[in-house]
């Protein structure tokens, strides 16, 4: 018996859907007309649960929260890459974040405590307008862990 292709829809990515909200500051907001190419990456730092051996087994000890690294690729040649570095002079915590993704078949992303973590406004010399802007903060996890309390 021959199989056939079941159809299954793959979905689309769509380039302008991508963005970096900041509630508390709503002037540090970023969508797509304000990044470069590569838009921004979102990733995930550590275990999401840590395995202590045993004689005999494992004991997992699930985490609260992990750590993720949001990498913007902001262009300077915007008003907005202004913005973020008016903010980092003044403060460089910016409390919660959230990202949307290329897709909306994927959920936005809300950390915490998110900070700028570093900064790299590229080159001057006319070939690449991007201004890295890398923020770092924590995505609660494991949620069931605070019913056991």
């Amino acid at each position: 018996m021959a199989l056939t292709n079941p159809g299954i829809a793959r979905g689309v990515l769509n380039r302008v859907r991508c963005s970096v909200v900041v509630p508390g500051n709503t002037a540090l907001n970023i969508t797509a007309p304000n990044m470069g190419r590569q838009l921004a990456r979102i990733a995930f730092e550590g275990q999401l649960v840590n395995q202590i051996p045993t004689a005999t087994g494992l004991v997992n000890s699930p985490e609260p929260y992990v750590i993720c690294t949001v990498t913007i690729a902001l262009l300077r040649t915007q008003p907005i890459a202004n913005a973020w570095f008016a903010q980092i002079q003044t403060n460089s915590n910016v409390q919660n974040v959230t990202i949307h993704s290329d897709t909306s078949a994927f959920p936005p992303i809300a950390l915490q405590d998110v900070v700028v973590s570093r900064i790299d406004p590229g080159p001057y010399d006319g070939t690449n307008p991007d201004f890295q802007l890398v923020l770092r903060g924590a995505l609660p996890v494991n949620n069931n862990l605070w019913s056991y309390a």
